[in-house]
């Protein structure tokens, strides 16, 4: 399955510093029975979200429409627990692009390359940065530049190299999943295949 492209995204951010969040936390364990990639959103970060009568939780951040955009800045160790890749699906399907961290679990970090989202590793001097302009002001917009492999505040400038897998960034750029970079090579795997012996 394809994902978007990703190239350039410019973006405001929504701001979730708690620390140690876990992909239990991210979804819980009751909503892993489907299988298709679609409809997890609706239950990211469920039990934050809701009460148990199911009325939005005044006081989340995903409750609240002061924050917006496709960049969710978490707190130092993002997406530990589990290994389960509903985490990462329920995050795209809510339709975050990219996640900023200073620490990543390392099994996260590959099931949201895998899907389409960019994981970006800041030091905590530049997380903290970042988590200090959304407070000054909200609607203040990150630029997030795969190719060039930074992010940058745009308001002030501030900037900061992020490193990824050259496979993985292809990967994004093209909107490839591992299947689909198989399929892109399609004809040079036919053609290798003719040359070999049966």
């Amino acid at each position: 399955m394809a994902y978007d492209k990703f190239t350039i995204l410019r973006s405001s951010a929504v701001p979730m510093p708690t620390e140690n969040v876990d992909t239990d936390q991210i979804i819980p364990a009751r909503f892993l029975k489907a299988t298709e990639r679609v409809g997890f959103g609706d239950n990211l970060f469920r039990d934050w979200r809701y009460n148990s009568d199911n009325t939005p939780k005044a006081d989340f951040v995903l409750n609240n429409p002061t924050y917006q955009g496709k960049i969710l800045v978490g707190g130092k160790n993002f997406g530990s627990g589990s290994s389960r890749e509903h985490a990462a699906w329920a995050l795209y399907d809510y339709s975050f692009r990219c996640v900023v961290s200073s620490f990543f679990a390392d099994i996260f970090k590959g099931n949201a390359l895998n899907i389409g989202i960019l994981p970006v590793q800041v030091t905590p001097e530049f997380l903290e940065k970042i988590f200090a302009a959304i407070a000054a002001d909200p609607t203040t917009e990150l630029e997030v530049n795969l190719p060039e492999q930074t992010i940058t505040l745009l308001a002030t400038g501030d900037s900061e190299s992020f490193a990824i897998n050259s496979y993985k960034k292809d990967n994004l750029t093209n909107g490839y999943d591992d299947i689909d970079y198989l399929l892109s090579m399609r004809q040079e795997i036919e053609a290798f295949a003719e040359t070999r012996p049966f």
